[in-house]
């Protein structure tokens, strides 16, 4: 066996059903960023409420604020007048914005209010909107994320659970840290800023984590996305491919 990234094409004593050419062993060399990676990270953020007086777009506008002063180049996404999903063609002007934005993103933040229990439907609608292909193109898979959410009530976690759960489904790697900020309407002022307490120092520690993990991460997700079984099925695609053309 090749320790050195991969084995020889002899068969795996001990896992006869791998295939050793597509065997690939992980080594520090091969973590090594590829890429010009000097600008900002570059986070998009999507809120999930068209309230005038949004709390989720609120708590968006005070994370982006925390996220530029850490150094990072951000932009919302305005959900307004975003079709529900599959209801219009896919180069609708808004749904083309959407998906750039996702595939301009290094990072993600996604934050909803709580309704009836779980993630409100403007933003669930976006993420709807994001496949997990284009084309030879994964739009999120390998982004950082980070969740937040608020609630009108006490204080509840249904909601950065499901979008925990989403980002998983979208091959996202989710930060550990998250955001709940219970009756919403106590915690920003008339001008829409959030006041001093223990929920925004919250905040600021997610955005903080976020930015660590989205300059960890950046330049090596291809590898660390690298699966066996998609090598395999690629492998197997060219086979198939020689042995037509014969």
């Amino acid at each position: 066996m090749n320790m050195g990234g991969g084995c020889s094409m002899d068969k795996i004593a001990n896992l006869p059903n791998i295939r050793p050419e597509q065997f690939d062993i992980p080594d520090l060399d091969q973590l090594a960023q590829a890429g010009d990676f000097t600008h900002p990270p570059r986070i998009l953020m999507l809120y999930g409420s068209l309230r005038e007086r949004s709390f989720s777009r609120l708590l968006t506008e005070e994370a982006a604020r925390i996220l530029e002063q850490l150094g990072a180049e951000v932009r919302i996404f305005n959900p307004m007048e975003l079709p529900m999903a599959d209801s219009v063609p896919e180069d609708h002007p808004k749904v083309v914005e959407l998906r750039d934005l996702c595939l301009w993103s290094e990072g993600q933040v996604w934050c909803s209010p709580e309704r009836h229990g779980t993630v409100a439907a403007v933003l669930k609608n976006q993420i709807d909107w994001i496949p997990l292909e284009m084309g030879a193109i994964r739009p999120s898979q390998g982004r950082t994320l980070a969740v937040m959410q608020v609630c009108g009530g006490s204080q509840s976690f249904n909601v950065v659970n499901t979008l925990r759960l989403l980002g998983r489904w979208m091959r996202m790697f989710t930060i550990p840290n998250q955001s709940s900020v219970p009756m919403a309407y106590k915690e920003f002022d008339d001008e829409g800023r959030m006041r001093p307490s223990g929920y925004y120092e919250r905040v600021v520690d997610v955005m903080e984590e976020l930015f660590k993990m989205t300059l960890l991460l950046r330049g090596r997700t291809d590898y660390l996305t690298d699966r066996y079984s998609e090598r395999n099925e690629r492998q197997t695609k060219i086979i198939s491919a020689h042995v037509a053309n014969i």
